[in-house]
């Protein structure tokens, strides 16, 4: 078994809600390293009905358990009309929750109880490359990290399985749009989009709806945690900066899916941008996991110079190429960044297995990348 990063019960200074996407492996984190708690599961029909029909069941339930202890209630969404209890339990009896879910917008959409702060949010996102034993680079950039995925011995046949459920579950029964074939189809433009600059007007064409729509579109695919917007870095100093997003899936595999990218070949278009994606995605999950205060963005001029990360505020500036040997054309954006922010720790990520320095810019093979980013940081 898998041994997450993510150790839940650090986190647990007070009540948590645990929101990560769909088979991200929240439900198996949490019994595997809560073995002998308070455990209720919403995806048991029955337990479910029985709550639905009278969500006071749950006060009634815990009301006489010790101050401190600990409950964990998977899947919250399913019944949002517990958290009124919820909130009781914790105002009045001092019980720990760990409340799960793959969405926010089932609570926030309808006005339930999202508890007025007493619960912080912990994000659970796909595997990191160091809970993989001899982790393959290449698996992970044509199938993804979703641990079903990756391990399963037909990972296509998975994915096109989860984009449906997803379709179903997420969307359809939620009543979330008017017209699925319409959201089928900007899902798949959205997938075109996957790491590139939004540009809401031209993926509105493409769909045949209103630029409003798509942008509520990308909200609802925020909400749902299966993708999320990379800001641009907007602090100028001499050159005129792009001010829109980048848009990201939450997980590579679900992007090539969508954009019918089969198994991948090192040199190609499609790896390189999946290359890409698979480095942010990991950097996403480093900066929630050790609870980075900083931000990420990325930084692109009209003239077309470009950064793929910016951590913070320009504290490290990380390029992402899957070239297998970098060149000095390789480093142009980095290098334009850098007379820009001199203070800068800029980074050349890529498949080169040499790390070296040239100029001012430290070049650093991905496998080692990413070691450095979980045992020391950057």
């Amino acid at each position: 078994m898998l041994q997450r990063i993510l150790k839940i019960d650090k986190e647990l200074d007070g009540s948590i809600f645990l929101f990560g996407a769909r088979q991200t492996g929240k439900t198996t984190a949490l019994r595997q390293q809560f073995q002998n708690e308070i455990f209720i599961d919403l995806l048991d029909s029955s337990m479910k009905l029985r709550f639905q029909r009278q969500p006071s069941l749950l006060y009634e339930m815990l009301s006489d358990k010790p101050e401190g202890t600990l409950v964990i209630i998977d899947e919250i969404p399913e019944v949002p009309e517990l958290l009124n209890e919820v909130h009781r339990l914790i105002a009045e009896k001092q019980i720990i929750f760990i409340l799960s879910g793959s969405s926010a917008r089932k609570l926030k959409r309808k006005g339930h109880n999202t508890l007025g702060g007493r619960a912080i949010p912990v994000y659970f996102h796909p595997l990191v490359s160091q809970e993989i034993p001899d982790f393959d680079l290449d698996r992970a950039v044509s199938y993804g990290m979703i641990p079903s995925h990756y391990l399963a011995t037909n990972p296509m046949r998975r994915l096109s399985a989860y984009i449906d459920v997803y379709l179903k579950e997420e969307i359809k029964e939620e009543s979330l749009v008017r017209n699925l074939g319409t959201f089928q189809r900007f899902l798949e433009v959205a997938a075109i989009s996957d790491g590139e600059i939004i540009n809401l007007q031209n993926i509105a064409q493409e769909c045949g709806v209103s630029a409003t729509t798509v942008a509520s579109y990308f909200d609802i695919l925020e909400d749902t945690l299966t993708g999320y917007r990379l800001p641009a870095y907007t602090k100028t100093v001499h050159r005129r900066l792009v001010q829109a997003p980048r848009f990201y899936y939450f997980d590579v595999g679900v992007a090539n899916h969508l954009l019918h990218r089969k198994k991948l070949v090192r040199g190609t278009t499609d790896y390189g941008h999946a290359f890409e994606h698979l480095v942010v995605q990991e950097m996403m999950a480093y900066m929630h996991y050790t609870h980075q205060e900083e931000k990420l963005s990325y930084w692109r001029t009209y003239n077309g110079a470009e950064v793929d990360i910016i951590v913070g505020d320009a504290r490290v500036a990380i390029e992402i190429k899957s070239a297998e040997e970098v060149k000095p054309r390789h480093l142009k954006g980095l290098r334009t960044f850098g007379e820009e922010h001199p203070e800068s720790r800029c980074l050349m990520v890529s498949l080169d297995k040499i790390n070296r320095r040239i100029g001012a810019v430290e070049c650093i093979y991905v496998l080692d990348f990413f070691k450095m980013l979980w045992n020391e940081g950057i």
